[in-house]
């Protein structure tokens, strides 16, 4: 039987550090809730508005699949590897830190915060080479209907990732309903509300809220307002020694 696990945008943790004003939906840095360690292989989902000229200086990673979501405005990365990007509103970046990278993040723009999503997902398989990606997306895809923008295959749409785990986001009209179905056995989805309102499995959501779906093969979404948006994350629900 489908089980669900409500996350209201106003019980995740939150930081302001002036520069960085940032919602976690499970436990990061100094917020810690032993209740929200991770849903699956889904780790972190960190909702960060950055202000205008600032930004993340150079730190490391490995062993984790990092991927940004930028939502308003533009933000600089660079890395150990020799990448030095914008990515925009409309982008999916993601990074496999494998054996160790180290990179920033930063505000480009003079006259605006930068909003995104920093998630991260643990691997199937470790110590890989470290890799980077980003695309842009098709807006024309998204509207009335789920596009996937991540998925394990390299050959699909999408960036993808060393995890069996698909991403899709949807722009929808009020009153628009359509049906998800999941890709793996076994897998969970985490679904986002990033504007507006959705009704899935009974639960209303509403922005910045999120839900857990588990146990299930399918399930309906169905917007309640104009212009609402949505993020939905398929993970793998086990915790495995990734080779």
């Amino acid at each position: 039987m489908t089980q669900t696990i409500y996350h209201p945008a106003d019980t995740r943790g939150h930081a302001d550090l002036g520069w960085l004003n940032s919602h976690h939906t499970f436990s990061f840095a100094h917020y810690y809730n032993p209740d929200r360690m991770h849903f699956g292989v889904l780790r972190v989902l960190n909702d960060d508005t950055v202000t205008e000229g600032k930004g993340f200086g150079t730190h490391p990673h490995d062993n984790m699949e990092i991927i940004s979501i930028p939502l308003e405005g533009d933000l600089e990365h660079k890395d150990s590897m020799g990448n030095t990007t914008v990515i925009r509103s409309g982008d999916v970046q993601v990074m496999s830190a494998g054996t160790g990278i180290y990179h920033s993040e930063y505000n480009k723009n003079k006259d605006q915060a930068v909003k995104f999503l920093q998630i991260w997902v643990y691997p199937n398989k470790r110590n890989v080479s470290p890799r980077y990606d980003q695309i842009t997306l098709d807006p024309s895809k998204g509207h009335n209907q789920l596009q996937q923008v991540l998925s394990p295959n390299a050959d699909d749409e999408g960036v993808w990732i060393y995890q069996d785990a698909w991403f899709h986001m949807g722009n929808f009209d009020n009153g628009v309903s359509t049906q998800y179905q999941i890709k793996k056995s076994g897998n969970g989805v985490y679904a986002f509300v990033l504007e507006g309102s959705f009704e899935i499995e009974g639960q209303q959501l509403n922005k910045r809220d999120g839900l857990g779906i588990i146990d299930s093969t399918g399930f309906n979404l169905k917007a309640t307002s104009a212009n609402s948006r949505i993020l939905l994350m398929e993970v793998p629900m086990k915790l495995t020694n990734a080779n």
